[in-house]
Order: structure tokens, then sequence, then C-alpha cells
């Protein structure tokens, strides 16, 4: 993070606020908007604020999983591929 370029007062925001979107989106920075010297947001450009929402979806899913395996809920990969197998076998009946 460079300070000078990625922390602005809320006048500097609402006095150019055209040129601060076009920052955030060419450096894909993200900058934090400061009131009376302390950080109250931060503007994002849209791809990166959805990937961040993207990995952390997936960081929840491998919480899950692994506290999934920690309380035993959890089949082998040979009873998932037993289970396929059967399934199918049933289909083809």
């Amino acid at each position: 993070m460079n300070i000078a370029r990625d922390i602005k007062p809320i006048t500097y925001l609402k006095s150019r606020a055209a040129d601060l979107l076009k920052q955030i989106n060419e450096t894909r920075q993200p900058v934090v908007i400061t009131q009376n010297g302390e950080p109250k947001a931060v503007l994002q450009d849209p791809e990166s604020f959805q990937n961040m929402r993207n990995a952390i979806g997936i960081l929840k899913l491998i919480s899950q999983g692994e506290e999934d395996i920690k309380n035993g809920k959890f089949k082998t990969q040979e009873e998932v591929f037993t289970k396929i197998e059967n399934l199918l076998k049933e289909k083809m009946k």
C-alpha cells in the first residue's frame, strides 16, 4: 500500500470522486477513506471485490470440510466410488 496514494480524506473523495475511481480501477489497489484522521471506508474495484468474496467463500468451505473431518462426518474415496458404481449399475438395468 502506498500511503500517499491509497489513503485519502473524505474531502478528496467529495471533490475528486471521478479521479479516485479511475485510480482504483487502473491500479486495482483499494483506497482507504478517512474522516477526521480515522479510517472510515475502503473503496475497491468491482473485480477485486468479487475475487475477495470468492476467496472468502472457498475458505469457508474448507473450514467446514475440516470441521466435518474432525467430527467424523466423511466417507472414504472407496465408499463414494462404490456407491456411484452401484447407482450406475442400477440405472443400466
